[in-house]
């Protein structure tokens, strides 16, 4: 993949590369990105004890401690070592910190950094990081920065090369900062599976708008050819790319995602009794995990859930939140709908049919405020269906960005000419059936980690993970049969 002109970017529906400021302006943003990044990090890391850093809370997750030098690990392999050419500071932790080595499970077994030998070792790799940044010159190619700007040193990499490793090595620390901030947003989730009193606060989010009551159950998004994915974004991981024209034929998407109230009534109505709304699959899977509602709800004369080590009410008209894709595909039967395909929920998200191209955002191309969406664990949950008017796509629908990750009803694939940069083990071993697109991100999501063409995936079983849905149905018709 080389990179793209501005001609190429008009002609893939893009917005095309404006004037280019100087390189410095991507050497001040990769700065900004990583100190965010470590700034939550840090209180993630600092709010709990250090027998709590090294406690494995859940066989799903890593302990704590794990994460914070897997950061740095990858910190220093990618920026000081690729990138910079260092020499490495421990190379006898290196296994011990790969991902694709030791899975979550065995990670406490592992002769691991104790807690304060992480954290000197993260600041240390932090230091020398900076350093570096402060000494390259970005100096390639224009693209447009992430917020919309055009900058020099922003990269569509071809692969591990002189991109990735020379003096133009933009995308490595935009790949690291979002590394580290989709890290961030793993521990958040340690969080919510750990007991005991809550170490975690935010303000709440803002209260729903006056018009959420009085807003359209759904949305037409009409059919036609919209520019999925993107080859102008500098920051946008391999599986985001490149663009393409897709022909989505005209659909109904909800405004809002499914809230718990509406989740509520399907339990009601014997949802997680009737086989015949669920997939073979998803059956044998409520059966054997023995799933009854939402993970972290209960009964106690009315629904409650545990949150961040606070037992509160279950708020009606918040979106639901931890299913996993079985239970939200057998929701969307329920209702006699169906879960959307990501490039239903891409178009909805980012077409724009008076410009007639594909916008970065639902709300357009400047980088996502709080007044936009609900990102970067600015709160602990997501807000109110119907929230943030502002940050509306042209279709209409709400929230598509930010407050719960949404389940579609894709497998993870490929796209047409994707190529695998810098390493394949990013997307390319976890393409195929076993996995399920998410898209939009959630309240745990940073900033720097999402865009209308991020696309997440996980297993269907997966709950712990701040994931929600909405539903979709075809112009001529309503849901898809049950499997």
């Amino acid at each position: 993949m080389t990179p793209h002109t501005a001609t190429a970017d008009q002609a893939s529906g893009e917005t095309p590369p404006g004037e280019t400021p100087p390189g410095e302006a991507l050497r001040d943003l990769a700065a900004a990105a990583l100190l965010a990044a470590r700034d939550r990090t840090t209180l993630l890391t600092t709010g709990v004890d250090d027998a709590d850093l090294v406690k494995q809370h859940s066989p799903l997750m890593s302990p704590l401690v794990w994460d914070l030098a897997h950061i740095a690990n990858q910190e220093e392999l990618w920026l000081l070592r690729a990138v910079g050419g260092r020499d490495p500071i421990h190379p006898e932790i290196d296994p011990l910190y790969d991902a694709f080595e030791h899975p979550r499970a065995e990670r406490p077994t592992l002769p691991l950094l104790a807690p304060a030998e992480a954290r000197a070792y993260g600041r240390e790799v932090r230091g020398r990081v900076l350093d570096l940044l402060g000494r390259l010159s970005f100096a390639v190619p224009a693209a447009r920065l992430p917020g919309g700007r055009p900058v020099s040193g922003a990269l569509s990499p071809p692969g591990f090369g002189a991109e990735l490793t020379g003096p133009g090595s933009g995308f490595a620390f935009g790949m690291v900062a979002q590394h580290e901030s989709q890290h961030d947003e793993t521990m958040l989730a340690t969080h919510q599976l750990r007991s005991g009193p809550a170490v975690l606060s935010a303000p709440p989010p803002p209260p729903a708008p006056a018009d959420a009551g009085r807003l359209p159950a759904e949305v037409h998004v009409p059919g036609g050819p919209f520019t999925m994915g993107t080859s102008a974004e500098p920051w946008a991981l391999d599986n985001e790319r490149p663009a393409h024209q897709v022909d989505v034929p005209g659909f109904w998407l909800d405004t809002t995602p499914v809230t718990n109230a509406a989740y509520a009534q399907f339990i009601a109505d014997g949802g997680y009794e009737d086989s015949r709304l669920w997939t073979a699959a998803g059956w044998a899977h409520r059966q054997r995990a023995g799933l009854t509602a939402p993970l972290f709800w209960s009964w106690d004369g009315s629904w409650v859930r545990d949150c961040f080590g606070v037992k509160e009410a279950v708020v009606p008209g918040e979106p639901v939140m931890h299913v996993c894709w079985y239970e939200a595909d057998a929701y969307a039967r329920w209702a006699q709908r169906r879960l959307p395909t990501e490039a239903e929920w891409e178009k909805a998200a980012r077409w724009d049919p008076a410009a007639g191209r594909s916008r970065r955002y639902p709300w357009g191309d400047q980088e996502p405020e709080p007044a936009l969406a609900n990102l970067g664990q600015r709160h602990l949950r997501p807000a109110p269906a119907g929230a943030y008017p502002d940050g509306a796509a042209p279709s209409g629908a709400r929230q598509l960005i930010g407050d719960v990750g949404e389940w579609t009803s894709s497998d993870f694939l490929p796209y047409p000419g994707f190529t695998a940069w810098p390493y394949k083990e990013y997307s390319l071993v976890f393409f195929g059936p076993e996995y399920k697109v998410l898209r939009g991100g959630a309240f745990g999501t940073s900033p720097v980690a999402i865009r209308g063409t991020f696309r997440n995936w996980d297993y269907p079983v997966r709950r712990q993970i701040f994931a929600g849905f909405r539903t979709a149905r075809s112009a001529a018709g309503s849901a898809a049969e049950p499997g």
